[in-house]
């Protein structure tokens, strides 16, 4: 069903059907892993997959249609937004409350993605180089806050 909706968009756009298939073949993979992480009680890991799936399935969708006029090699930091975003429901699945265990992660990748999408885009006035040469020491204090709020995180728990 979910292929053969791909494929029926495709017609009526003109786009070619491989990229379309391919991202509805994706965001199948994300509802399989939806189903399981339903049918397995509480398997975060599962849903994990799912939204991450879905999320990128549809990113692709987006692109294949032209919706996203960008090349994918300057679109790759979404991956590291959907891996953030993907973490914040499956904790909470898990354990019905937020934990800070994923919300930490979650946030790091949500924060990286975002960072790297402004070199991709090229908003800044520098390169991700002179950043990082100019920046490593907050780089540094920000990973060792990370590392103390995880380690508060989990004697809480």
């Amino acid at each position: 069903m979910v292929v053969g909706s791909g494929i029926l968009i495709s017609a009526y756009t003109g786009v070619s059907r491989l990229p379309i298939l391919g991202s509805f073949l994706i965001m199948g993979a994300g509802i399989s892993c939806a189903a399981l992480a339903i049918k397995l009680n509480r398997r975060s890991l599962y849903l994990y997959f799912a939204v991450f799936s879905i999320l990128t399935g549809l990113f692709l969708f987006l692109w294949a249609e032209a919706v996203i006029p960008l090349p994918l090699n300057r679109c790759w930091p979404f991956l590291s937004l959907f891996a953030g975003l993907s973490q914040l429901p499956s904790g909470f699945y898990k354990h019905k409350k937020p934990k800070a265990v994923y919300i930490v992660p979650a946030v790091a990748f949500i924060v990286l993605g975002c960072v790297l999408l402004v070199f991709s885009f090229r908003l800044a006035p520098f390169s991700f180089k002179q950043f990082i040469l100019n920046w490593w020491h907050l780089l540094l204090v920000l990973a060792g806050f990370l590392l103390v709020l995880l380690s508060i995180s989990g004697k809480k728990n």
